[in-house]
C-alpha cells in the first residue's frame, strides 16, 4: 500500500524503523498523520505517528516522546518508541480502538454520568502527569480518546498528545510572550503567553466538562478574535444551562474555570465533586461504560439488576394471580430497556392489575410506590431498593436496612433510600401478614397504636392480619393503615432511617478498619437507642429485634465499605 502525509505526499514502504507495518490510516493534522500498524517483533497492535522530515516542528514530536515516555497511567495512551530516517520522524504509541469525545459530543452520544466518568479518569491522569513534571497544555475533546473496551475505572478516557507538554525541570518549550495550544480551551494565563503551571490543566479540564455537560462552549465565539476577547472572562454559571445538575457540580465545575489561577481549588477538589455527583445524573443514551465502588462494575449491570428487582416486586404484587410470571418478565424487559419509564409503566400497570379484585391492597401498594420516583428522581436503578427492608423484615432484620441506604452515593439519596425503606415496611405489614417495624406477631402480641380510633387499626399496622386489607376496599385500607399510619406517629422511624442512612459514609470512610469498626459501632448503637426512642415517644412497643437488627446494621456498615475498596487482581 501507499503510504503518504497530511498533505498527500507518497512516502517509502509500509515497514518503518525496521519493526513496525504500517496499515490503515487513522487521520491526519498539522502534526503528522497517524496509521494502524503491527509491531512484527512484538506481534501486537500499535499506533505510529509519522511526521515527515521538513514537515512540523521538530521539537514538538521529540517532546511528545519525553513528556508522554515519563509517564504509565491506564489514562494517558502510553508512548512505546520513537525514531527516524530520512524521510520521517516516528512515535509509536498503544493503539486505542475507540472515539474521541470531541465526536461523541457532536453526535449525542455521551450522558451526563458518561461526561462524570470522563472526567472522574482524567482527573487521575492529570494528577498522575503534574507529579511527574508533566503539564499538557492542550486538553480538549480531540485529544481525548475513548476505548470500546475500557478496563478500570481509570481508563474509561485516554489523554493523548503531549506535543505542547511542559516539562519541569526543562526550557519552556516557547519563549515568555509565546502561545501554544488551542485557544478556546486555553487558561488565561496560558492565552497570554505567561509561564504556566498544573492549573492550566485543570481550567481547561473542566472547560471541556462544561462544555459536555451544557451543551455548548462559554468561550469559542464565532472567530479567532471574538474567542480570545471571551477568553479571561467570568463564565456563565452552568447552573444557568443545566438547572437539573447537582448544585455541587455545578459549582466545582465553575471554580475549575475561574480565571485567576489562585482561585480554581484542585484537581481532587473537581475529582471528589465528579465522584460525588456520578450516581445522581443521568446515564440515559450513553454509551461509554462507567465504574462503580472500588470493584469494577461495567455499565448495564446497576440497570439490569434494577430490571430484575422490578421484576421481582412485580410477581410479588401479583402472587394471587394465576400466570404472575408473564408480567414479571415484562417488567424485566421495560425496565432493562427504559429504567425510569419502564419502572412507572410496570407500576402503574401492576397497581391496575390489583385493584381489579384487590383494591385495598392496590391503594397499599401504589402509596407504597408513588414516592420513589419523586425523592428518587436522579437514581433510577435505585427505585426497587426499597423492597430490600420488607425482605430484611421477613427475616425480623428489618433494622439493618438504614446500613444498605447509607451506601448509596449522595446524603440525599441516601436519606431517601432510608425513609423509604421504613415506609415499605411499614406497609408491606398488612400486606404480608408479618410485624415489621412494630412489635407484635399474629393478633395476640399487638399493642395499640396511640391515636387509633380502632382497635383492628394497631392489628392491621403492627401484626399485619393479611385478611384485613386484601379483602378490603378503598375506604376499608384507609381506615385501617393509612390514617393509623398518619396519625400515629410511625413515620418517626423513617425520620430515625432517613438520618443514620445518610451520615453513615461520614462516620465509616472504609480506609482504617480500626477507626471504622469504633465509628460503626457508635453509629449502630445511636441507631439502635434512636429507634427504641422513637417507639417510647409514640407509645408504641419496642421494635421487633432492635437489639439484634442494630448489631446486624453495624457489622454491614463497616464490611460493606471495606469489600467495596478492596484491590482488584486482574489476571
Amino acid at each position: 500500500m501507499e503510504i503518504t502525509d497530511e498533505l498527500g505526499t507518497p512516502l517509502a514502504a509500509d515497514l518503518v524503523l525496521n519493526r513496525y507495518r504500517l496499515g490503515q490510516r487513522l487521520g491526519a493534522g498539522g502534526f503528522g498523520t497517524v496509521y494502524a500498524a503491527t509491531d512484527e517483533r512484538l506481534q501486537r497492535p500499535v499506533a505510529v505517528k509519522v511526521i515527515p522530515s521538513g514537515g512540523g516542528d521538530p521539537t514538538r514530536a521529540q517532546r511528545e516522546a519525553l513528556a508522554a515516555g515519563r509517564l504509565d497511567h491506564p489514562g494517558i495512551v502510553a508512548i512505546f518508541d520513537a525514531g527516524q530516517d530520512d524521510q520521517a520522524r516516528y512515535l509509536v504509541s498503544e493503539l486505542v480502538y475507540g472515539r474521541t469525545v470531541d465526536d461523541l459530543n457532536a453526535e449525542g452520544l455521551l450522558s451526563d454520568r458518561d461526561v462524570l466518568a470522563i472526567g472522574r479518569a482524567l482527573c487521575g491522569a492529570l494528577a498522575h502527569a503534574h507529579e511527574r513534571g508533566v503539564v499538557h497544555r492542550d486538553v480538549k475533546p480531540q485529544n481525548v480518546l475513548i476505548p470500546e473496551a475500557p478496563r478500570s475505572a481509570a481508563g474509561v478516557a485516554k489523554l493523548a498528545d503531549f506535543g505542547v507538554a511542559h516539562l519541569a525541570g526543562d526550557e519552556p518549550l516557547t519563549r515568555t510572550g509565546d502561545v501554544v495550544g488551542t485557544l478556546a480551551y486555553m487558561a488565561p494565563e496560558q492565552a497570554e503567553g505567561k509561564r504556566i503551571d498544573h492549573r492550566c490543566d485543570l481550567y481547561s479540564l473542566a472547560l471541556v466538562l462544561y462544555e459536555a455537560l451544557a451543551g455548548v462552549h462559554p468561550v469559542r465565539a464565532g472567530s479567532p478574535a471574538a474567542t480570545a476577547k471571551r477568553v479571561g472572562t467570568v463564565l456563565p454559571p452552568l447552573k444557568r444551562h443545566r438547572k437539573d445538575l447537582p448544585p455541587e457540580l455545578c459549582a466545582a465545575i465553575d471554580r475549575a474555570v475561574r480565571p485567576k489561577p489562585g482561585e480554581r481549588g484542585t484537581l481532587e477538589d473537581l475529582a471528589a465533586a465528579l465522584e460525588d455527583a456520578l450516581p445522581e445524573v443521568s446515564d440515559e443514551g450513553g454509551t461509554v461504560a462507567t465504574w462503580e465502588g472500588g470493584h469494577d462494575v461495567p455499565r448495564g449491570l446497576d440497570r439490569a439488576l434494577a430490571a430484575v428487582a422490578a421484576g421481582g416486586l412485580c410477581a410479588a404484587a401479583l402472587a394471587w394471580a394465576e400466570q404472575p410470571a408473564l408480567p414479571a418478565l415484562a417488567a424485566v424487559l421495560a425496565v432493562a430497556l427504559l429504567p425510569r419509564l419502564g419502572w412507572l409503566a410496570t407500576a402503574v400497570a401492576t397497581v391496575a392489575a390489583v385493584s381489579v379484585e384487590h383494591p385495598g391492597a392496590a391503594l397499599l401498594i401504589g402509596f407504597a410506590l408513588a414516592p420513589v420516583p419523586l425523592l428518587l428522581r436522579r437514581h433510577g436503578p435505585l427505585w426497587s431498593v426499597p423492597a430490600l427492608a420488607p425482605l430484611l423484615g421477613l427475616a425480623t432484620l428489618a433494622g439493618v436496612f438504614p446500613a444498605l441506604a447509607g451506601q448509596a452515593r449522595g446524603w440525599f439519596a441516601r436519606a431517601a433510600l432510608g425513609a423509604l425503606g421504613a415506609w415499605w415496611a411499614l406497609l408491606a405489614a398488612p400486606l404480608l401478614g408479618r410485624a415489621m417495624l412494630l412489635a407484635g406477631e399474629g393478633t395476640g402480641g399487638a399493642r395499640a397504636v396511640a391515636g387509633a380510633d380502632e382497635p383492628a387499626a394497631a392489628l392491621a399496622v403492627a401484626s399485619g392480619d393479611p385478611a384485613l386489607v386484601r379483602g378490603a376496599n378503598v375506604d376499608e385500607a384507609v381506615d385501617l393503615v393509612l390514617r393509623p399510619l398518619a396519625e400515629s406517629g410511625v413515620l418517626l422511624y423513617a425520620l430515625v432511617w432517613a438520618a443514620a442512612a445518610a451520615v453513615l459514609p461520614w462516620l465509616v470512610r472504609g480506609r482504617f478498619l480500626a477507626l471504622d469498626l469504633v465509628a460503626a459501632s457508635a453509629w449502630a448503637a445511636a441507631l439502635g437507642g434512636a429507634t427504641v426512642a422513637a417507639a417510647d415517644a409514640i407509645g408504641v412497643a419496642e421494635p421487633r429485634h432492635a437489639v439484634l437488627a442494630s448489631v446486624f446494621a453495624g457489622a454491614f456498615a463497616v464490611t460493606i465499605p471495606h469489600l467495596r475498596r478492596a484491590p482488584v487482581v486482574e489476571p
